[in-house]
């Protein structure tokens, strides 16, 4: 035994430790991404910006950026394979390559929208058709963004997926990208979802700019009552329109209406449970976490994501200034039955931008509750965007 010990070679035993220790092979962007990880999760958990998703995208984020793990939880990587994600050899291939899957084969976006879908009630879009001009406004920001990243130097498949941003959807924005430049994805997916996050701190001035204390205190008459047949028939014929007219569309939008039909039929109500939680808390984990291992240190700090990061936040800009300005026209038409703050809740994030509306809303008048008529312009800004998609794909896939 003390033979066998002394022909160890314990230099040697020490020097690999060392050397596989992680401050060894740790760069300055590793550092830097730490530090953004940790900005993301104060975010996420003091500041409650859209802590569902921004808290596991900031961990995956932090996890592949700690120097020495990426070849842990990645894995090793290979020479010759030009997409990043065949090029890692199938005997090292780790946790995060696994989680990665549903990203790579846009697998987990989908699913994200029949969460989405089982969790929506469309009555309010569908008792007030209205709503669709509004959300088809918002989608101004797509507009503006796809022009932006052209001016930018962005061709025209890049552009196209820098757009989406300016849908205010960030599984619509990961679905994009990942088919037509998967290389942008971890910045498209954290600008799209932290802008998302700070919806509060985008709109609410912007809404005070474009409207009159008057138009703010306008009360809208109550909706009508849908009935069951109504929201059972609004998925099925939606589906079968956008189909046939923009099948690119069909993968999100087909998902989303799936969705809303397990729960207004009424007779899958465990199907309908599974997708509002179980499924959709797992889904959200998964894609969280596996956009956020993508942003490494080298890919994500570059030029490239300084000018996505500004174009998106012009986007968003952009699309709630375009619900608002339909909507104050539509106030104008209707002889101010319409009240122009429910505008902002065009753009795609369910349901937290119509909770904007409300809470501008209640600012100027404690008694005027805006939140079911805006939700007919939140649920119009997520088909808008869903289409939007379906047309980019269409154009530039």
């Amino acid at each position: 035994m003390l033979v066998n010990l002394l022909d160890l070679d314990i230099g040697g035993i020490f020097s690999n430790l060392v050397n596989k220790m992680g401050f060894m092979n740790g760069t300055w962007q590793n550092y830097v991404m730490l530090a953004i990880a940790c900005v993301l999760f104060f975010l996420a958990i003091v500041k409650k910006f859209e802590p569902m998703l921004l808290l596991p995208i900031a961990f995956g984020m932090f996890l592949i950026n700690i120097p020495g793990a990426e070849a842990i939880l990645w894995g090793e990587y290979k020479e010759g394979a030009e997409h990043i994600f065949d090029n890692v050899t199938p005997e090292s291939r780790g946790l995060l390559w696994y989680l990665s899957y549903g990203v790579d084969k846009v697998i987990y976006p989908p699913l994200i929208f029949l969460g989405i879908g089982a969790m929506t009630d469309f009555g309010p879009l569908i008792a007030n058709p209205k709503s669709m001009f509004i959300g088809a406004g918002a989608q101004l920001g797509i507009f503006i963004a796809l022009f932006g990243a052209i001016l930018l130097g962005f061709e025209g498949a890049a552009a196209a997926a820098i757009a989406i941003i300016g849908g205010a959807d960030g599984p619509t924005a990961i679905y994009v990208t990942q088919k037509l430049a998967p290389t942008l994805l971890p910045a498209i997916a954290i600008a799209a979802y932290s802008y998302m996050a700070l919806i509060p701190v985008i709109q609410k001035p912007v809404m005070r700019l474009l409207t009159t204390k008057k138009e703010r205190m306008i009360r809208m008459k109550p909706l009508r009552q849908v009935s069951k047949a109504e929201k059972i028939i609004f998925p099925i014929a939606i589906t079968l329109v956008v189909g046939i007219f923009l099948p690119d569309a069909i993968p999100l939008l087909g998902m989303l209406m799936l969705g809303n039909l397990l729960r207004e039929s009424g007779v899958v109500d465990r199907l309908s449970s599974q997708a509002q939680n179980g499924l959709m808390n797992t889904v959200t984990i998964f894609l969280g976490i596996a956009v956020g291992c993508k942003a490494k240190g080298e890919v994500f700090l570059t030029t490239d994501t300084l000018g996505i990061i500004l174009i998106g936040v012009i986007a968003f800009y952009c699309g709630t200034i375009g619900g608002l300005l339909t909507a104050k026209i539509m106030c104008k038409l209707t002889k101010g039955k319409i009240n122009p703050l429910i505008g902002s809740a065009g753009v795609s994030a369910v349901p937290m931008a119509a909770r904007i509306s409300e809470d501008v809303g209640r600012e100027y008048d404690p008694q005027n509750h805006l939140l079911m008529h805006a939700m007919g312009p939140n649920v119009a800004g997520v088909i808008g965007s869903a289409l939007a998609a379906g047309v980019l794909l269409a154009c530039f896939g």
